[in-house]
């Protein structure tokens, strides 16, 4: 992973292990090749407010829920302009000054949910690969500009197995560039394949933690219409665990860490539980050929993010503190901002110092070698 000199020696006490940028209107337009110009992301002004116009999506794409922290919640709302949101979305030396006023030392960061999602979901193999490579070469510029604050993690193509290790090896030795991060898996579908190893095995030997954020999909993202969107963001991580589990890719890649963003922690103990149970009545007939229980590699392979989990932390012993990264989304409407500090304080009272350490900022330092 890409490094500077910056980087040693800093003590780091708070980093957030998910946090996200707000894409500037120019970011894809002004990056790709000409022939794409007029079908790259775009953003349209609305009545309502700007939004992101995007091909084969079929509703303009509104940003007002991912600007929105700090504002009174009265003024929290779906629609906004962009010339009116904080600017440190899209300007690294603004993002510092609120991260300063918030008090947290480094962010991980990642791209806005359904702005990368419809780029995971669009087939079109060459558009794809071109709409990946502008944001990658974005996102390393902005984290470049402070490595020692920042963590910047690459889209990985789903397009083709080659495709993906080529872009790994494209940016990922970029100041600040720390992990990567997929919405499928390389070969293009949501089963993992044997050609995926090729991808999984460059991230095991270089050290790059894997990251899903909330959940893979290849479908195109549409306008909210859930009564209470986000309240069962962990859904899809189990899944995706007893996937890579079932398949094999710990045993053959031992080294492979991965980072489920924005699910919480809560709910682990449970699977383990229930993953095990399953496993010992059926493993003596199906013979799954696994090394360990199931719940053994969630313990050695699997970390979680999370913004607000008050039952996690007070049940933290059956997760682990090592797996556990506290998050603040910023600039999303999840975050505290800027009062992250008080509500950390709140919500670990009674933490053991050791263990309030580790969820705070050693996880992410060991998992994204901040400090190293």
């Amino acid at each position: 992973m890409g490094t500077t000199d910056q980087t040693k020696g800093r003590r780091y006490r708070v980093i957030s292990g998910d946090s996200h940028v707000n894409e500037p209107p120019d970011l894809w337009i002004d990056r790709v090749p000409a022939a794409f110009k007029d079908r790259a992301p775009r953003i349209e002004h609305f009545d309502e407010g700007d939004a992101w116009v995007i091909e084969g999506v079929k509703d303009p794409i509104n940003f007002g829920m991912n600007a929105c922290a700090g504002l009174a919640p009265e003024e929290m709302k779906g629609w906004a302009r962009f010339d009116d949101i904080r600017r440190g979305g899209w300007d690294p030396a603004a993002r510092l000054e609120e991260m300063d006023r918030d008090g947290v030392d480094a962010e991980v960061m990642y791209p806005t949910p359904r702005l990368s999602n419809a780029i995971v979901a669009n087939t079109d193999a060459e558009y794809h690969l071109a709409m990946i490579r502008a944001y990658n070469d974005w996102i390393s510029e902005y984290v470049g500009y402070a490595p020692e604050r920042f963590g910047g993690l690459a889209i990985i193509p789903n397009r083709g197995v080659e495709e993906a290790l080529a872009e790994i090896d494209r940016v990922m030795d970029r100041p600040g560039m720390r992990g990567v991060m997929m919405g499928c898996w390389p070969h293009g579908t949501l089963q993992i394949q044997p050609e995926d190893d090729k991808v999984f095995g460059v991230l095991a030997e270089r050290r790059l933690p894997l990251s899903i954020h909330v959940t893979m999909t290849q479908s195109f993202p549409a306008a909210h219409k859930a009564k209470l969107p986000g309240y069962g963001r962990f859904f899809d991580a189990p899944n995706r665990m007893i996937e890579m589990i079932f398949a094999g890719v710990f045993d053959r890649f031992p080294e492979l860490d991965v980072m489920f963003a924005e699910t919480d922690f809560g709910w682990v103990p449970y699977v383990k539980e229930q993953i095990d149970n399953n496993y010992f009545r059926l493993d003596p007939v199906s013979d799954f050929g696994l090394e360990m229980p199931p719940s053994e590699y969630i313990s050695r392979h699997f970390h979680f993010g999370y913004m607000t989990d008050t039952f996690g932390l007070r049940n933290l012993d059956y997760v682990g503190a090592e797996r556990v990264l506290w998050s603040n989304d910023y600039p999303h409407i999840s975050a505290d901002w800027p009062n992250s500090w008080r509500v950390i304080q709140s919500s670990m009272a009674g933490i053991d110092p050791a263990d309030r350490q580790l969820v705070l900022a050693g996880n992410s330092q060991r998992l994204y070698g901040f400090g190293s």
